[in-house]
């Protein structure tokens, strides 16, 4: 009777140790802007940033057997729709990373929740993401339109730049920034004297900026991103506009101040979640994405690690890649890692964390590579990305 009894717990000890020990096969997708005008802002480093944080689970999570696969949706949101319902029906994806420009994100957000997949965004700044456009599929990882336009945009009202005018990306993202910069100059006491639309990808910025210096204003929003942010600020500073207009980046990127270099982009406000030389858990990271890429991550680089390395963490406590249980790990868990302390994902989708309003050094300020940036403001989550407000459906009532 004891030998029977002996053996049978044998058997429940060796079937939970098997239980315990069962692989979970997990399939991330990154879908990103490979070759144009934002590949230096997501593109090939956010894959490698993606593979960074695959390879820091792995270390301890040899149970869970990451399958990593990338593809480029060319800023059309078309292709970004055809490649998500390829991914999630055909090659099993189980989550999407990434994804900068808003128009093929808000079509991926609807295709995530068609499926029931996952869908973390960091690249998109779009905060109809979180707003009227919401699903329970959807977190909005790095930054939006609405924290983007609360901290360039007041910082720059408060400074005395009390008139505007908007140089906008003509699509999903343009429309959103310039729209929640404008709600919250106007809010601060300032006052919007027009806006000019250009395509995507623009060559020739001569005929907007040559709108935008007639208009008076002392402030040039560029409610752009990309080359095409950087671009825009070059021509100002050749048709001698940033003169007379105060340059307000209400999206920039390390990268793009890289490129520009100092001498161009020195007194620029800029709001980031993110900033390499921040602090010792940055350093450290951005010291191994620079050995693999060459230069400093921007923030939804950092953006993609913080958001692979969650997810993964979410499959591993849910033991599954089911959407609805990991969903449940991810809006449960403290976020701590090189990105974020103490973040967290709230009903709408917003993952709130803090923010940093930033200006650009000037050459003579700079002491070392990628010293571009002194900190002005750090802004708490909360404050950052406001409340939860009725546009969204999930939004608790």
């Amino acid at each position: 009777m004891k030998r029977t009894i002996g053996l049978a717990a044998l058997a429940v000890m060796l079937a939970c140790g098997t239980a315990s020990a069962q692989q979970v096969d997990v399939k991330i997708g990154v879908l990103s802007d490979m070759s144009s005008l934002y590949s230096d802002v997501g593109g090939p480093g956010s894959v490698v940033a993606a593979k960074m944080a695959i390879a820091d689970f792995a270390k301890a999570n040899p149970n869970v057997k990451v399958t990593l696969v990338s593809g480029d949706h060319q800023n059309k949101p078309d292709i970004g729709s055809q490649m998500a319902n390829q991914w999630f029906d055909v090659d099993k994806v189980d989550v999407i990373v990434d994804v900068p420009n808003s128009g093929v994100a808000l079509a991926v957000s609807q295709v995530a929740a068609q499926k029931n997949k996952v869908f973390l965004v960091s690249g998109a700044a779009a905060s109809d993401l979180t707003g009227p456009k919401c699903n329970a599929n959807t977190v909005h990882w790095t930054y939006d339109t609405w924290m983007l336009a609360n901290g360039t945009g007041r910082a720059i009202v408060k400074t005395g730049g009390d008139t505007w005018f908007f140089l906008t990306a003509d699509y999903a993202f343009g429309a959103a920034l310039e729209r929640d910069t404008k709600a919250a100059v106007e809010k601060a006491g300032g006052k919007v004297l027009g806006a000019v639309r250009h395509p995507l990808n623009t060559n020739d910025f001569s005929s907007f900026l040559l709108q935008a210096q007639g208009s008076g204003a002392q402030v040039l929003g560029l409610a752009n991103a990309g080359e095409d942010f950087s671009n825009s600020l070059k021509a100002a500073n050749e048709f001698g506009i940033t003169k007379k207009m105060k340059p307000a980046a209400l999206l920039a990127f390390i990268t793009n101040i890289h490129s520009l270099g100092l001498q161009t982009a020195q007194g620029l406000y800029l709001t980031t979640g993110f900033y390499w030389d921040l602090n010792a858990d940055t350093r450290a990271f951005s010291k191994r994405y620079f050995e693999k890429m060459k230069k400093e991550p921007t923030m939804d680089q950092a953006g993609y690690y913080s958001a692979t390395l969650t997810y993964l963490k979410a499959v591993k406590s849910a033991g599954t890649t089911d959407s609805d249980k990991v969903m449940a790990e991810l809006k449960k868990t403290k976020i701590n890692d090189m990105f974020t302390k103490g973040g967290y994902i709230r009903a709408d989708g917003v993952m709130v964390h803090d923010m940093y309003v930033m200006q650009v050094k000037s050459p003579q300020e700079s002491k070392y590579p990628w010293d571009y940036y002194k900190l002005l403001k750090q802004m708490k989550g909360e404050e950052a990305f406001g409340p939860i407000t009725g546009a969204c459906a999930l939004a608790p009532k």
